[in-house]
């Protein structure tokens, strides 16, 4: 019983992880119709520079939201610098992105090594919980509560406010959207650097799960990529779900069968998109 209670918290860390990551990429998709392969990249990054805080002394929850506060200034550039000058060839944005995380990851391997480098959790959240006879990693809960509110404050952010609604409204018809006088630029801007900024905060908060390693970005890429996918391209609601989905298949496929652990990961997806094309919740407004 342990064995399942532990890998269903597991499934749910990650899954919880999966949802910061995975909104972040949905956002920018959804709005700007740009396959944003850096994201991955900007996960690695939120762990480094998170790690990098811990080790000069800042405090887990400052160096969270250093981490967070980087890596929405690094998106914000590269869409402003890079991306923009590319806006209507969708072939040389997926290039240019997929590029840049090559050189993020070997300017990261150039300034941390190869070594992995763990975080280390708060102290009151380092040891674990013992409920009704059972032991829990207390941090892993807490990251699935992290991840709720998240997911709870984005929800209000774009069902609830003025900027909410912009996105939406670009989301549905862009054209109509700059019609009636929303500013497209900084639209998109304020967007990637919002995924970028969900991105590096899910780096920070899973490096003392994951620890910040050369391959992070590769690693956790793909499993976004799954994510929206079968969430439905765009849909925030299709991502909650598909990465607590992913999460379950992704922990205890590895957990029993390692072997097949990526077909129990992909063989899920082909046959929801043989079904869906669009997702479970395609079509549904982000």
């Amino acid at each position: 019983m342990q064995f399942w209670l532990t890998q269903t918290f597991n499934s749910l860390a990650l899954g919880g992880l999966l949802l910061l990551l995975s909104s972040g990429f949905a956002l920018i998709f959804g709005l700007m119709r740009i396959a944003n392969l850096t994201h991955g990249a900007l996960f690695m990054i939120g762990a480094y520079v998170a790690a990098s805080a811990a080790r000069a002394g800042w405090g887990f929850a400052a160096a969270v939201v250093l981490a967070a506060l980087a890596t929405a200034l690094l998106g914000g550039l590269i869409e402003r610098l890079i991306l923009r000058r590319l806006t209507g060839n969708a072939q040389a944005q997926v290039l240019a992105t997929l590029g840049l995380s090559f050189i993020a990851a070997d300017m990261c391997l150039v300034l941390w090594g190869g070594d992995p480098i763990p975080i280390a959790p708060p102290g009151w959240l380092a040891g674990p919980v013992d409920w009704f006879g059972f032991s829990f990693p207390s941090y892993r809960i807490a990251v699935i509560g992290v991840s709720v509110v998240a997911a709870a404050l984005l929800y209000v952010l774009m069902e609830r406010t003025r900027l909410g609604a912009r996105i939406r409204a670009g989301v549905d018809d862009m054209p109509m959207a700059r019609a009636v006088g929303i500013r497209a630029s900084a639209l998109f801007t304020s967007v990637f650097c919002l995924g970028a900024l969900l991105a590096g905060l899910g780096g920070a908060v899973g490096g003392p799960m994951l620890s910040a390693y050369p391959g992070l970005d590769a690693d956790m890429l793909p499993l976004a990529l799954i994510v929206v996918i079968l969430g439905g391209v765009g849909s925030l609601m299709g991502t909650f779900l598909a990465s607590f989905i992913i999460g379950f298949l992704y922990t205890f496929g590895t957990a029993l069968v390692p072997d097949l652990a990526y077909v129990i990961l992909f063989l899920p997806m082909i046959v929801v998109l043989a079904f869906r094309p669009s997702g479970l919740m395609g079509g549904a407004r982000a």
